[in-house]
């Protein structure tokens, strides 16, 4: 069960560092070609000035892009989950491999334990009615 699992993790990373180098090589290469087309017009010193200047405001455009988008998030999940079951989900919807590796490592210990399978289904179907008074 576990070779199968790691298998398959491995040939995901490999393939998640094939692209990443991929794209890395095809900025590089972008770079290079934006710089010697600059050189036909402008002196070497300026290209290389105009280029670096290109590359940071596309970074700072990406950074900006990314934390507006984190801070629209933050603003719809500013609500705290009740249930136990909304809590998974928002797990799973926020950081999916942790979600992912969490669902995993819990169906192995349901498999090795279904009486824990038992309580933990109990559990979800469970409806909360507040706090209670003694």
């Amino acid at each position: 069960m576990f070779a199968g699992l790691a298998r398959g993790l491995v040939k995901k990373a490999v393939a998640a560092s094939v692209a990443a180098g991929a794209a890395f090589v095809a900025v590089l290469a972008f770079g290079a070609t934006i710089f010697y087309a600059l050189q036909l017009i402008v002196v070497p010193l300026a290209a290389a000035a105009i280029t670096f200047l290109l590359f940071a405001l596309a970074a700072v455009m990406v950074v900006l892009v990314f934390l507006a988008l984190d801070g629209a998030e933050d603003e719809e999940d500013e609500d705290e989950p009740a249930g136990l079951g909304q809590r998974a989900y928002s797990l799973f919807r926020q950081r999916p491999i942790l979600g992912t590796v969490a669902a995993l490592a819990g169906g192995w210990i349901f498999l090795r334990n279904p009486a824990l399978a038992t309580m933990v289904a109990a559990a979800f179907t469970e409806t909360s009615h507040g706090r209670r008074r003694r």
